[in-house]
């Protein structure tokens, strides 16, 4: 079931909160993302961001400011994590969405209540969304895998399942952070093609991975899976997620059984998360796959997944190394690329992940893979952009990259536009590279 547009989507809609009627504001009343965050007065609770402020959910509820919310739905937004609210179906979270969006309008009659209720931003700690138990990452970008596969198999750059299989692995739920988090640098084992013997040290090509990142919601009890059909039910929303990856550990251990250490040690997630019913707008038809390639197994396959699967997200990298962030100098935009490149959709990846019975449980994290476009500029790692670190990426600051450095900071952002709606953001996705623990 792909969401429906309703009357929050409409592009004159106006909030009293006046930032957020702003043109570039990624948080307008046609977005209302949920989050969690703290201040030094109040524990960690639920928000949803609005301009430049977040509104307190369970606090509104109480005060009897959600109009026509189920009034059983007060026990969701008391929790300090948004799992339980992603336990609802489709229509109790739109329920919840009209509420929100009717009290934020320009004109409300409750404005002055709910203004008591709202704290900025810049004034509150954003911590990670959910607790987190289950999280896979994809490989869904064919532009991605196939330019990975020709640096390391030029006369195969795609095995044989690629365009038959959704492939993933299963990352840790314990190395999840949110955005702003320090990362430090991993160390490993890694070795040269012409050494006799591996070495343990800090990696020196470690990458950042774009990915866009969907959360579980409903419930699923294991041995059932999750037809395609109803798996956009199964879906909140979406963050922006840098799934830190060491290439050179990468190389050396991914066989036979894949990603270990050189991708488990961080994966930094934005705070907030844009629902399901906030990106109707900007629903697009499935990745239009090339001539010859094989269609989707029945399981895999829906005419309203085909039709309306994809989402169309501009996602951007950039960059300020250390030398850029002590001399004032601007992040440089290192890419730019499309969610709407993917080779498979969020409700075939879900079909495929609960197809052998696996639960998916709400607020469990699933990503993409890297979001890499046909265009090498819209490539969503360095291993892409650099081929491999053979070419260096130059910095405004005389500096140059073909991975990243200690004291780097990367910046991932991501949006929605549309020609008659309101564009809406996914805000931002940071982290800052520490130098890697000390082996003594």
């Amino acid at each position: 079931m792909i969401q429906a547009m309703d009357e929050t989507h409409d592009p004159s809609l106006q909030s009293w909160v006046d930032s957020a009627n702003t043109p570039a504001c990624d948080f307008p009343i046609q977005n209302l993302p949920f989050g969690v965050y703290r201040t030094d007065r109040k524990a960690d609770r639920i928000g949803v961001a609005i301009g430049d402020f977040i509104l307190d959910v369970a606090e509104s509820f109480r005060e009897g400011l959600l109009t026509g919310v189920d009034v059983t739905f007060g026990q969701f937004f008391e929790s300090a994590f948004l799992n339980p609210l992603m336990t609802l179906t489709p229509p109790e979270r739109a329920e919840i969405r009209l509420s929100l969006s009717r009290l934020l309008r320009a004109g409300s009659r409750k404005q002055e209540k709910a203004e008591k209720l709202l704290t900025p931003i810049h004034d509150a700690l954003l911590v990670r969304p959910t607790l987190q138990r289950g999280y896979t990452d994809f490989y869904a970008s064919i532009h991605h895998a196939t330019r990975v596969g020709q640096l390391f198999r030029p006369d195969q750059p795609l095995l044989p399942n690629y365009k038959w299989v959704p492939i993933a692995y299963h990352g840790r739920a314990s190395t999840l952070m949110v955005s702003g988090t320090p990362v430090r640098r991993p160390n490993g084992q890694t070795k040269s093609p012409d050494a006799p013997e591996p070495v343990f040290g800090p990696t020196r090509r470690l990458d950042y991975e774009l990915e866009v990142g969907f959360y579980g919601a409903g419930l699923q009890r294991i041995g059932e899976p999750i037809p395609i059909a109803k798996a956009e039910e199964h879906i909140f929303g979406v963050s922006l997620v840098n799934d830190w990856s060491a290439r050179d550990i990468q190389a050396w251990e991914y066989q036979p059984l894949g990603p270990f250490l050189a991708k488990n040690f961080a994966t930094s997630v934005s705070p907030w998360v844009v629902t399901m019913e906030a990106l109707a707008p900007f629903r697009i038809p499935a990745f239009e796959r090339a001539p010859g390639d094989p269609q989707p197994l029945p399981y895999l396959a829906h005419e309203d997944d085909q039709r309306a699967g994809g989402v169309d997200i501009t996602l951007e990298v950039q960059l300020a190394s250390m030398k850029m962030q002590l001399q004032s100098v601007p992040p440089v935009t290192l890419s730019r690329g499309s969610f709407r490149d993917m080779y498979w959709t969020m409700a075939q990846m879900v079909a495929h992940h609960t197809s052998n019975g696996c639960n998916l449980m709400a607020g469990d994290l699933l990503a993409s893979g890297t979001v890499s476009g046909p265009e090498r500029e819209s490539a969503g790692c360095l291993l892409e952009l650099t081929e491999g670190g053979r070419r260096a990426i130059p910095l405004p600051t005389g500096e140059e990259r073909r991975f990243l450095e200690d004291g780097d900071e990367v910046i991932l952002r991501g949006w929605c536009e549309r020609p008659g709606f309101r564009r809406i953001g996914l805000g931002e996705c940071r982290g800052l590279i520490l130098s890697a623990a000390s082996l003594h």
